[in-house]
């Protein structure tokens, strides 16, 4: 009878520091050009280009008013983020949470949470920024659109 190969020891765990090395990377990623924008106040004409969708079509684009959003993020004002673009702020508050797992799962040396969305979430998504652009740019969704600066 053959004899049996001998089982391979596990592989070494790597380091807190190496599992965090990623996560504090992206953290450090959405961290600097945040702290940008809180501290250069988009409110303010002349610090940002203007949204090309905007200029050429007079439509606020999903992302119209992201910075505005951002920056009122940065100063703690929900309200204000919210008005300025509903989506960022929910978008930011999932994107937050699941970087909060990430971190959870590097520093307890469990596995890192795989994403993906699927052909039908990407479906969604896309449906969800083209209602989101066309009734904010109704006048039943007014209150979706950003202010004019």
């Amino acid at each position: 009878m053959p004899a049996q190969p001998e089982p391979s020891a596990p592989a070494p765990q790597p380091s807190v520091l190496r599992r965090l090395s990623r996560p504090l990377a992206a953290l450090a990623a959405v961290a600097i050009p945040t702290a940008y924008v809180g501290a250069v106040d988009p409110n303010a004409a002349g610090h940002y280009p203007t949204c090309p969708v905007l200029r050429a079509t007079g439509w606020w684009c999903p992302g119209c008013g992201g910075l505005r959003c951002v920056h009122a993020l940065t100063r703690g004002d929900l309200t204000t983020a919210g008005h300025d673009n509903l989506l960022v702020l929910l978008l930011a508050g999932v994107l937050g949470l699941l970087w909060l797992r990430w971190l959870w799962a590097a520093l307890t040396g469990g596995r890192a949470p795989r994403i993906s969305i699927g052909s039908g979430g990407a479906v969604g998504l896309t449906v969800l920024l083209v209602v989101f652009t066309v009734i904010r740019n109704l006048p039943i969704g007014a209150g979706l659109a950003p202010p004019v600066v």
